[in-house]
């Protein structure tokens, strides 16, 4: 089974999906860890050569996944960089470099081979990010859209940071949101936005416990063969 999650920024999509995958015993795949550690590498390469392109590094760029920890840490060509891609500046380029076709080419096969070697087994993938359901995985057994208001968006993404000893004001907060979800709803490749059958879920006035739920619920009811019909009234 493969469950789709879907969202813009700060919508929960990461934290949500790596409980529902606990819950369910499948694999989880963060695709947009794939694009942040495309971004440091460009980053990185960029300190050297200021004109370098992405397209330039994509060939050179080796992305594995440490399972052994949760949530699971994140190699660039061998260098553990876990917590380097889930800073602002990264973030903001990731949402750059993924408007490359060779880049999205070369991170959908990837997401592909990920989610694959579970399901070939017999086993299940929860696999988040902005075009899973539309793009990666149209097929997906279950695709959800998550989404909230923006300054409830704002307020976690602040606090994620706040925990990771990073203070931002509320103002930047909701300008840096409100910038990314532009870039990507309206990125010419593969832009962000919900397929025409996932169900869209609100997790504003949801608890954590609630949203996680909820998609569990789902993937359930799915899994013991309930019709699309009968799914589309549990929204």
């Amino acid at each position: 089974m493969i469950v789709a999650i879907d969202g813009p920024a700060g919508s929960g999509k990461s934290t949500t999906a790596r409980a529902v995958a606990r819950k369910l015993g499948f694999l989880y795949v963060d695709t947009g860890a794939m694009y942040r550690t495309v971004a440091l590498a460009l980053s990185r390469a960029r300190s050297d050569h200021p004109n370098v392109s992405v397209i330039d590094l994509i060939d050179d760029i080796d992305i594995q996944f440490s399972y052994a920890e949760d949530p699971p840490r994140v190699f660039l060509n061998g260098d553990d960089v876990t917590e380097e891609i889930r800073t602002p500046d990264i973030s903001g380029l990731a949402s750059t470099v993924a408007k490359e076709a060779p880049v999205r080419a070369a991170m959908v096969v990837k997401q592909r081979d990920l989610a694959s070697q579970v399901t070939s087994r017999g086993g299940g993938a929860v696999v988040e990010g902005r075009d899973i359901g539309t793009v990666v995985f149209p097929e997906a057994d279950l695709k959800v859209f998550l989404h909230a208001q923006a300054d409830e968006r704002a307020r976690r993404r602040r606090l994620d940071l706040a925990q990771k000893g990073r203070d931002m004001p509320e103002e930047e907060v909701l300008r840096q949101l409100a910038d990314r979800d532009s870039e990507d709803s309206s990125r010419a490749i593969a832009p962000l936005r919900a397929a025409d059958d996932a169900l869209h879920l609100d997790t504003t006035s949801l608890t954590f416990d609630e949203q996680v739920s909820r998609i569990v619920t789902w993937a359930l009811e799915i899994a013991a063969g309930r019709s699309p019909a009968k799914r589309k009234e549990l929204v």
